[in-house]
């Protein structure tokens, strides 16, 4: 069974998608439903709460990117908030940040 590592929280129009434990192939499509429901709501401004995540890999990083661009789309400001150092350093090194904004 897979742990639930997303959680949905929507607050004066910024709707909030915290993510913990690890973000790989076994949890990613939970990632990806979370910010398709987060999109479809239309809040003012989506941020990805990080603080939680102690991995990320490829598969993850696609659907940040999906998340992002569906966002992007709907003209819904996206940001990813509190990364680990390492799940920053991936972030960095995918080239994410140069258009994901993240606040530290």
């Amino acid at each position: 069974m897979i742990e639930e590592v997303t959680t949905l929280d929507t607050d004066g129009g910024t709707t909030t998608v915290s993510l913990r434990g690890e973000i790989d192939v076994l949890t990613v499509e939970q990632v990806r439903v979370a910010l398709g429901e987060a999109v479809t709501g239309r809040p003012r401004q989506i941020v990805v709460d990080m603080a939680g995540v102690a991995f990320i890999d490829s598969t993850g990083l696609g659907a940040l990117i999906s998340g992002f661009q569906r966002a992007r789309d709907q003209a819904i400001p996206f940001s990813l908030s509190h990364p680990s150092d390492n799940v920053r350093q991936i972030l960095v090194l995918s080239g994410l940040l140069e258009v994901v904004h993240v606040t530290p």
